[in-house]
Order: structure tokens, then C-alpha cells, then sequence
């Protein structure tokens, strides 16, 4: 597959930006950004790099400054945002709906700024719902508040909040898929029922078929 990566400037630093056009023309942008605790090289976001073009979805898997800059730990999320809203420009530059997401604190950042930056809608991999063990100290406001449709990818054993402590969905709707036995990172058992590359597959199959209905073809091209 072929890529380009695009330096853009942010009022928070240098960010990068990793397209992986569509094959035979995009019906709209899937733009990821990554979490507090690693890049773009993550199992998830790199399935659906090489998954969804082949749907119609151009996917734009972002790199945040303090990440380009080699810095080891994550900016603010005031920080974050600001990094996020300086580059969305390039992101909808194609003309095509833009689909906010990313994981874990990415997918923080699309759910707090997607509304206000015109998105179609935003993907929540991994959404810490709250830190491992402290339930009480719940970000479900940053979900239930995104103003957009959601969809959030969890792990049934996700440390930052498994799907069944998640509230349940209310006006606008969001919807949440499960990743049978995936962990934060969506690692699955060795012995489990599946496979770590059948896991990816089903998250990747899940993910494009809540686009197709996000943004159907035919009113991609209206």
C-alpha cells in the first residue's frame, strides 16, 4: 500500500500526519490519533490503515507534537486538543465527511473537540473510561457529551473500564462493540476462542460497517 506522510504545524508543535488513501477513490477520512502511552504503530490503528481503504474510507493516522518531538510523555489534554484543532484543517482538506477517532486518550481528544470541528461522527478505541481500578473517577461526560454519533471499540477486559461499566447510551446515541477478551490494547488470550488476527478482523469488520452506515456511498457523493 502507499502512503505519504505530511508535516503540519500546530499552535502546539510539528504534528505528522499518515494517509493511506483509498483504493479507487474515498467516500470520506478516518482520521486516528494515538494514546498517552505509544504511536501509530498500535495493533489497532494499524489494522484499520490496511483494512478500510479497500471500503472506500482514505484513513489519516496522526501523530501529536509532543510524539513527533520524542517526548516520552503526553501533553495535556488542553494541549492535545489545541495540537488536534491546528491540524484538522489538513485533515478535511480532501473535501470528504472527516470521521474523528482514536484511541484511548485520541479517542479523549475526538470526543471533546469532534462537534465543534464539523466531524460526521467519532470512533472511540479503547475509551478510558476511567483509571484502572478507580471507577469513581469516570470520564463517561467526554462520551455521553461528544454531541456526535460514537462508536467505542472496548476490550472485555479492559483495565480502563470493561463495556458493561460503560452507561448506557442516550440522546445522541452512541454504540458500543465489543472486543471479545481484548485488553486495553486489544491483545486477546493466546488460548482464547480467537486468534489475535481474527480479533483485529472483527474489529476491523465492526469499525466499517458503522461508516457504511454513517456515511453511505451514495451520500458521500451528493
Amino acid at each position: 500500500m502507499t502512503t505519504r506522510t505530511r508535516s503540519v504545524e500546530t499552535p502546539a508543535g510539528e504534528a505528522r500526519i499518515t494517509w493511506y488513501p483509498a483504493a479507487g477513490g474515498a467516500r470520506l477520512v478516518l482520521a486516528l490519533g494515538h494514546g498517552a502511552g505509544g504511536g501509530i504503530e498500535a495493533r489497532d490503528l494499524q489494522a484499520l490503515a490496511a483494512g478500510l481503504p479497500g471500503r472506500g474510507v482514505t484513513v489519516a493516522l496522526v501523530e501529536q507534537p509532543w510524539r513527533v518531538a520524542g517526548r516520552r510523555v503526553a501533553a495535556a489534554p488542553k494541549v492535545l486538543d489545541e495540537g488536534w484543532r491546528g491540524l484538522w484543517p489538513a485533515l478535511a482538506e480532501p473535501g470528504l465527511p472527516v470521521v474523528a477517532g482514536g484511541r484511548s486518550a485520541g479517542a479523549r481528544v475526538a470526543c471533546r473537540t469532534g462537534a465543534g470541528l464539523g466531524a460526521a461522527g467519532v470512533l472511540a478505541l479503547a475509551f478510558p473510561l476511567h483509571p484502572p481500578g478507580r471507577p469513581e473517577r469516570s470520564r463517561a461526560a467526554e462520551l455521553t457529551g461528544a454531541g456526535l454519533p460514537v462508536l467505542v471499540v472496548q476490550g472485555g477486559r479492559d483495565p480502563f473500564g470493561r463495556p458493561e461499566e460503560f452507561p448506557p447510551p442516550g440522546p445522541p446515541a452512541y454504540e458500543l462493540l465489543e472486543a471479545a477478551g481484548g485488553d486495553h490494547g486489544f491483545a486477546v488470550p493466546k488460548k482464547g476462542s480467537r486468534t489475535q488476527e481474527e480479533a483485529l478482523e472483527a474489529i476491523t469488520e465492526g469499525v466499517a460497517d458503522w461508516l457504511d452506515r454513517l456515511v453511505p456511498a451514495a451520500a458521500a457523493a451528493t
